[in-house]
């Protein structure tokens, strides 16, 4: 891993409003997330895992602190200019799978790169490739209703590395899945991150995942309480 943090998290602090109580989410999250980490965030519901995560992908902006991402200070960054930031260097993997539910496995993975402007041609080898990375070759055409669960979660994934990010968010990827098909997710991410070097970064309950991470950060009311490094 590359001695640069991909991520750095100075001082982070994160409010919402509701009704006439202001909550705090996170307090002064002080975190550096090393390139190519497979690093978990583990935390009961209401910890804070979802509003870092969503700090970290520039889908929100912070109260106060810093947030680095590979080198640009996005807290500086005016909001309509971070939409390039997000296509170029993230990717995002989510719970409920995220799909466009009228375009097939081949689509929805080419999707983001059209928006991105990507050649016809290298669109095409990119998603071929990606679909075979996470064995849905023969289910190309297929839309996600004609799909299982771990399919479904798998051209996600794939449309989530398609577009090369350095950095993929994935929120409870592996809670709409049973037992078995969970740990072939396991299996296919942590093989994705040895061979691309990608840093994954996952919120999460399950036991496994966190069990599969290089580092595991627990968070509780907000705050970061314990890290746990690889065995």
């Amino acid at each position: 891993m590359d001695a640069q943090p991909i991520v750095r998290l100075e001082g982070v602090a994160k409010s919402y409003r509701l009704g006439r109580v202001r909550v705090a989410a996170l307090t002064g999250v002080t975190l550096d997330i090393a390139r190519g980490e497979l690093l978990a965030l583990a935390g009961p519901s209401g910890s804070g895992k979802t509003t870092l995560l969503n700090l970290i992908g520039c889908i929100d902006k912070p109260d106060s602190g810093r947030i680095v991402i590979d080198g640009a200070d996005v807290t500086a960054i005016p909001p309509h200019r971070l939409a390039p930031l997000r296509r170029e260097t993230l990717g995002f993997v989510f719970q409920t799978f995220n799909l466009i539910p009228v375009l097939t496995a081949y689509e929805n993975v080419e999707y983001p790169l059209l928006l991105r402007g990507t050649p016809r041609r290298e669109r095409r080898e990119r998603v071929r490739r990606w679909l075979e990375q996470v064995g849905l070759t023969a289910q190309a055409k297929q839309r996600p209703d004609q799909l299982s669960g771990g399919q479904r979660q798998r051209v996600a994934i794939a449309r989530a590395m398609a577009g090369e990010p350095k950095l993929v968010l994935a929120d409870e990827p592996t809670a709409n899945l049973d037992s078995e098909t969970a740990a072939t997710i396991l299996d296919l991410l942590q093989r994705l991150g040895a061979q691309t070097h990608c840093t994954f970064v996952f919120a999460t309950h399950d036991p496994a995942l966190i069990a599969r991470a290089q580092r595991c950060v627990r968070m509780h009311d907000g705050a970061l309480v314990t890290e746990r490094a690889a065995a």
